[in-house]
């Protein structure tokens, strides 16, 4: 699938922070009416003991759930601990236009686009939820973190990634919002890319599509 004069064949990009970002509104609020400042609840909820279980496939949304209760018990009652928890796994999302514009675009010029996500069980709702799937999605696979029981930046993930989008690493552009899932791709030899803002990568496409 290799072809002769581009960089790479094979797109692998994150979810949270390149193509999808929530609408906090609404739990900010929440967490103001708890006298919590804005962000509490995430900052427990992703906590690597608090999420990286689910996002190996673990345990269920309300385990989950109640694990952000059982992190915010110090500052207000269980019971609010357990709506906020809820909000948060309730929080509304979209998805960046211009970035899944650009993921089409690399599909129609002949690239594999594949998702590599540290991602909860119930990942495939969400995608389509966001019409990221499906005859007229911007996907040619998903590689979850729920399904594979495994989580990046374990290099799994990518020697996955690689082998189901048919290419080597070497031929492959690796794209995420966080610098240690990069370097883990940057490690494997893939083309890292650490995502800011639509343009960053426009310009890494740009000669390809």
């Amino acid at each position: 699938m290799t072809s002769r004069g581009r960089a790479f064949d094979a797109v692998l990009t994150d979810l949270d922070g390149v193509i999808r970002f929530y609408e906090m509104a609404e739990l900010e609020e929440l967490e103001r009416s708890a006298g919590l400042p804005a962000g509490s609840t995430a900052e427990i909820a992703f906590r690597p003991e608090t999420d990286m279980p689910l996002m190996r496939g673990e345990i269920t949304r309300e385990r989950w759930i109640e694990s952000i209760a059982d992190g915010l018990a110090d500052r207000v009652p269980w019971a609010r601990g357990h709506e906020l928890g809820t909000a948060l796994a309730e929080t509304k999302f979209r998805a960046d236009d211009a970035v899944v514009g650009l993921l089409r675009r690399a599909r129609a010029a002949g690239l594999r686009v594949l998702l590599v996500t540290n991602a909860t069980p119930w990942l495939a709702d969400d995608l389509a939820l966001l019409g990221l799937t499906g005859p007229d999605g911007c996907l040619d696979d998903v590689i979850s973190s729920a399904d594979l029981g495994i989580a990046k930046p374990d290099r799994r993930i990518y020697e996955t990634a690689a082998e189901r989008a048919g290419v080597a690493p070497a031929r492959c552009l690796f794209v995420d919002d966080r610098q240690e899932n990069v370097d883990a791709a940057v490690a494997l030899g893939m083309t890292g890319l650490l995502y800011g803002e639509p343009a960053d990568l426009r310009a890494a496409l740009a000669p390809l599509v």
